[in-house]
């Protein structure tokens, strides 16, 4: 129990709800592999039949399950590692995500030829049966949150867990009582990611038209992000895990994407330098961000938590997705990249302040690895 003060049924207690609320992410997670899965084959549906208000439904409603999967993957993830092992499970689970999604870039197309060749035609019908074929991945993420849920019912019967009743209610008005640092950390994954992904979404047309290259390098260079995060995610993880001080490496991440940014609007230096730079310092980021919500908040808000900061993440892009299309139509790709460098900076400041904030507050995000483990070992022998 890491408060020494807490009476033994207290600690006991502690323990009770937190298997409670793995039981209860993990029986969510399942649900929402499900929705996932349905809604793939609904919209491959609408494409298969051209029917493309099906194919909107699909991916509305498919937007909602996965995001909300997104939310219980994190909290299921904080619920089992705890302390310097969540930054390495978070380096991994960026890891996968980047090559599920790089793998996705250059084989969906490759699929999508050969079920042209095999049923001689083009059109609706193929992308259907294409896109079929995709969902095979949900059913297969489906079968792994199955055997997950089944796992974890094996060993809260092995190892005699009982659930146990606390009076602890998960209330979406638990926003209210979240913390400044957990409010600064939000404001941090915001600004950053409005800088990342839609300039990965309107780069290849930036990397032609600034850098003349051909539309096959402008594909690569502009997926280099991706290609850098799968290996490096956990690599950094495992660093941050052996060296703590979060908030450091979440301000060197974020002065690493502010240079990146700088150097394609300012310069005509080989742009591979820079989007390195900036696949290095995005998977830096992931791995020291998201576990720093694990540090702040209670593990009965946890899911609340996370759901907040996937919300105010997507409302964010949202609309810098369309500021974006609005900048780039009026004034071009130098004011574009002004604008990504300008939310990077407001990033910048959120972390500055986090780091003043946690240091008067006594707070433990820029702890050392071995400071944490030490006070961790102190408080399991109490």
């Amino acid at each position: 129990c890491p408060d020494s003060s807490l009476l033994p049924e207290t600690c006991t207690a502690l323990k009770h709800r937190a298997h409670r609320v793995r039981i209860w992410v993990v029986k969510i997670c399942s649900v929402f592999c499900l929705n996932v899965t349905i809604l793939q084959v609904i919209f491959a549906t609408g494409a298969l039949f051209n029917a493309f208000w099906l194919m909107e439904a699909g991916r509305f409603v498919f937007g909602i399950g996965g995001e909300s999967l997104a939310v219980a993957q994190n909290a299921y993830a904080v619920s089992w590692f705890k302390g310097k092992e969540l930054n390495l499970v978070f380096g991994l689970q960026l890891s996968m995500a980047r090559i599920g999604s790089t793998v996705n870039m250059n084989i969906m197309g490759w699929i999508y030829s050969r079920v042209q060749d095999l049923l001689g035609s083009t059109g609706h019908s193929t992308l259907g049966f294409t896109l079929m074929i995709g969902g095979v991945t949900c059913i297969f993420s489906l079968i792994c949150a199955l055997i997950l849920a089944y796992l974890d019912k094996r060993a809260e019967k092995i190892l005699c867990k009982e659930q146990g009743k606390t009076g602890e209610v998960i209330k979406l008005t638990d926003v209210k009582d979240f913390s400044l640092s957990l409010w600064l950390i939000f404001i941090i994954c915001v600004c950053y990611y409005a800088a990342v992904f839609p300039f990965i979404g309107l780069g290849k047309v930036f990397f032609i038209e600034k850098f003349k290259f051909s539309s096959q390098e402008a594909s690569a260079i502009n997926s280099i992000v991706y290609i850098i995060s799968a290996p490096m995610s956990p690599v950094f993880g495992f660093l941050v895990d052996k060296l703590g001080r979060n908030i450091i490496w979440v301000m060197f991440a974020v002065v690493a994407t502010l240079a990146s940014h700088v150097m394609l609007a300012f310069t005509f230096w080989n742009p591979w330098i820079a989007m390195c730079m900036l696949g290095v310092a995005y998977s830096l980021l992931a791995c020291a961000l998201w576990p720093m919500v694990a540090f702040v908040v209670p593990e009965h808000q946890l899911g609340t938590a996370y759901g907040f900061m996937q919300s105010i993440q997507n409302l964010g892009l949202a609309i810098i997705a369309i500021a974006a299309g609005t900048i780039l139509d009026s004034r071009g790709y130098l004011f574009l990249e002004v604008f990504f460098s300008a939310c990077i900076c407001l990033s910048l400041i959120a972390v500055v302040m986090l780091y003043f904030v946690n240091h008067l507050t006594g707070g433990d995000l820029n702890w050392s690895a071995k400071k944490r483990e030490k006070l961790q070992k102190l408080a399991a022998a109490e």
